[in-house]
């Protein structure tokens, strides 16, 4: 039974039901009836305890004890009807709660059902149809009206609408156009257009989704096994009562009738249920949340912490000033640091090439490019060493004219050429959402940025955040994280970039903003923000503290009502069948509440 699916095995347990009441009420042999009846049930309390004993062995606490002595107890006082109710609840509530998982996690099951195959690639001026995988990185590409964006890139020729519900939450097409950015899985509208890709199909957004999802559905929540510690003050208050009411009624049968009500059923489905569909909410809203016990972290943070530059900003940084060093013209500097930025896909590279390839400036062939990750790149042009990046990485005289605001500085050969400054804009939601993460129980917010101090602070007051530190290293962001004291954990890092992924693993929890950040943030992180809009990490941590509470009441209510029902039954009042039918009540009761983690009244 136990290697069935348990909608096979209700049904298994059905026909074997009806065929001991056909025995019993049809051809008159009851003691056949009670014999089919206590051989399935003493064989599947032998299974139920075997597997009990695994899950103890595991390191959990098992929940199964309970039915066990229910099923023994019924089927040793000859209450083999009561018995078989049971078994029937048991099987059927774990079916009820298979079906109701699939229901709640409907929305993370769409992403795997729409994976793109094909690509029309461009070649020669001749188009080809070539298998997802097979498309590399530079290759032109059509996209046809209706089609899904096969990889990730950018829009070279056309413009069109683009449906990013599945990868975002956004119920509203995109309109884009030249150099815009694709995100594979997005539904083209009525134009085609031609893309050129940026990622390969492994490393496209819509394969990293799938990964996300995967993970999610594998990885068993940690707060089911909170919710097998209820079954221990549960089991031994169960097992008091049957046992006082019957020492004094001086009867096993009243034992057996006690014990039909304590069943655990509401604490093996309801928790589950309610993480699923907190999951499923969350990704409903463009939250995909890697595993369930994340949701019940995130419940009880007390600091988040936030990188700068694509986080707290929008990462749509534009050039405001090009202050070249001794005889390079502007053009020339602009020229330099685009060439060398163009495989990086940091925010200030990336809107670099932008401005460049807006201003026609023809990029440059490099050789060796190698990326510092907090620091900046280099390479090698024309067979000299271009540095670009940090000042204290570019040159060794800090004492050199620079910018006050946000900049990226370049040398050739250690020589200083000048610096490129940009102007960032602060999310028109990041105010809003430190006061929103205030209001629901966060009592720190900090900021852990690279960017030099001046500008970090400036950006801070702004949103309203006092705790900043600036000019970090990746290891300075973990080292910030660690040192936090125990009453302002457990801590939140939300961040975008390569150098978030190790502060973003280290917290308790990470959130990559997954629109624009790198592969390496999505990957490290434990939720990923798949749209654009910072406020969606309120609304994460709003999600997982609505799913824990209900979780926690789910499981509370079908203890209250089997505690009362309990009570009931030891002094004789409840029949032991009536009390098995009474447990089919409690499990709907529990699941339905559960259930209410899918919906709010705001989606």
């Amino acid at each position: 039974m136990s290697k069935l699916s348990h909608k096979q095995s209700l049904i298994i347990i059905l026909a074997i039901a009806l065929v001991a009441i056909i025995l019993q009420f049809v051809l008159g042999h009851a003691l056949w009836a009670q014999i089919l009846v206590t051989l399935v049930g003493a064989y599947l309390a032998c299974v139920m305890f075997l597997e009990m004993i695994h899950t103890l062995k595991s390191g959990k606490y098992g929940v199964d004890l309970l039915a066990i002595l229910a099923v023994v107890s019924t089927l040793s006082v000859s209450e083999y009807w009561a018995a078989m109710v049971i078994l029937v609840m048991l099987i059927g509530g774990d079916a009820l709660e298979d079906y109701a998982a699939k229901k709640a996690n409907t929305e993370l099951k769409a992403l795997l059902d729409n994976s793109p195959q094909l690509a029309h690639r461009l070649l020669a001026g001749k188009t080809e149809d070539i298998d997802v995988e097979q498309v590399q990185i530079g290759d032109q590409l059509l996209v046809k009206p209706g089609e899904l964006v096969p990889v990730d890139g950018f829009i070279i020729k056309g413009t069109s609408n683009f449906d990013e519900s599945s990868l975002t939450g956004e119920s509203l097409p995109q309109e884009k156009g030249f150099n815009d950015n694709l995100m594979s899985g997005a539904v083209n509208g009525e134009n085609a257009i031609t893309m050129q890709a940026s990622q390969i199909a492994a490393n496209s957004k819509y394969q990293q989704l799938i990964k996300l999802v995967k993970k999610a559905e594998e990885t068993p929540a940690h707060f089911v096994r909170m919710a097998d510690r209820y079954a221990v003050p549960f089991t031994i208050i169960a097992v008091g009562i049957a046992f006082v009411a019957a020492l004094i009624a001086r009867s096993p049968q009243r034992f057996a009738e006690v014990l039909v009500v304590a069943s655990p059923c509401p604490l093996i489905l309801a928790a589950p249920v309610a993480l699923v569909s907190g999951m499923s909410r969350a990704s409903r809203n463009g939250i995909v949340v890697k595993t369930g016990d994340m949701l019940e972290k995130m419940s009880t943070a007390k600091t988040v912490a936030f990188d700068k530059t694509g986080t707290i900003t929008n990462g749509h940084l534009t050039v405001a000033a090009i202050q070249p060093q001794g005889d390079i013209s502007q053009k020339e500097l602009l020229q330099l640091a685009a060439s060398v930025e163009q495989e990086s896909t940091h925010v200030l590279a990336r809107s670099l090439v932008a401005y460049a390839k807006n201003q026609a400036i023809e990029l440059q062939e490099v050789n060796n490019s190698k990326e510092i990750t907090a620091n900046g790149v280099q390479a090698q042009l024309a067979n000299h060493l271009i540095k670009v990046g940090k000042k204290k990485f570019v040159v060794q005289d800090l004492k050199l004219p620079g910018s006050e605001n946000t900049a990226i500085y370049v040398s050739s050969d250690d020589h200083y050429l000048g610096y490129i400054a940009f102007s960032d804009h602060l999310r028109p939601e990041a105010a809003h959402t430190m006061t929103v993460l205030q209001k629901y129980g966060i009592t720190k917010l900090m900021m852990l940025s690279g960017d030099q101090k001046a500008t970090a602070e400036q950006v801070a007051t702004k949103v309203g955040i006092s705790d900043v530190r600036a000019e970090l290293l990746p290891e300075d962001k973990i080292t910030a994280l660690k040192a936090l004291a125990p009453e302002n954990k457990p801590v939140i890092m939300v961040g975008d970039g390569v150098n978030d992924a190790p502060s973003l693993a280290t917290a308790d929890v990470g959130i990559a903003m997954g629109a624009h950040g790198s592969s390496a943030a999505s990957e490290s992180a434990d939720v990923v923000i798949l749209k654009d809009d910072l406020a969606k990490v309120a609304k994460a941590v709003i999600i997982s503290q609505d799913t824990i509470r209900i979780a926690k009441q789910s499981v509370l209510i079908g203890i209250v009502i089997c505690t009362i029902l309990m009570v009931i039954a030891s002094f004789g009042i409840i029949p032991a069948f009536v009390g098995a039918m009474f447990q089919e009540v409690i499990d709907t009761v529990s699941i339905l509440w559960a259930l209410k983690a899918r919906y709010s009244k705001e989606n």
